[in-house]
């Protein structure tokens, strides 16, 4: 039973590890993060569960809808960007969708200054 436990904790290891390399080491919205429950890390493995693809941009932003707070990530999957929201204090899919240009328009009226990596 001890390497049954054993095992399957370096498995969960392993795959957080790849999940993390994978990830883009800058973010928008760092300045936030001590006000969510849930760590970058762990928001993108939901947001990839929820989408399975590849994350090219991310940030944590205050927008309505859950908390208030959530991560957002654009995923490459299928030859489209989607975006996939995830609250930051419940770990709750909010978004999994792909943006309408006029949300996106919209969007970057608001945050005119944030430059997102």
């Amino acid at each position: 039973m001890k390497s049954f436990v054993v095992l399957v904790a370096a498995a969960s290891l392993a795959a957080g590890a790849a999940t993390a390399a994978s990830l883009p080491t800058n973010f928008t919205g760092h300045e936030l993060a001590a006000g969510a429950k849930i760590t970058l890390a762990q928001a993108s493995v939901i947001a990839l569960k929820a989408r399975p693809g590849h994350i090219v941009d991310q940030e944590l932003e205050k927008e309505s809808g859950g908390s208030g707070l959530r991560y957002s990530f654009d995923v490459a999957s299928g030859g489209k960007t989607i975006e996939v929201g995830v609250d930051a204090m419940s770990g709750r899919v909010l978004e999994n969708g792909a943006e309408s240009p006029s949300k996106e328009s919209a969007e970057a009226a608001r945050e005119p200054d944030q430059i997102k990596h």
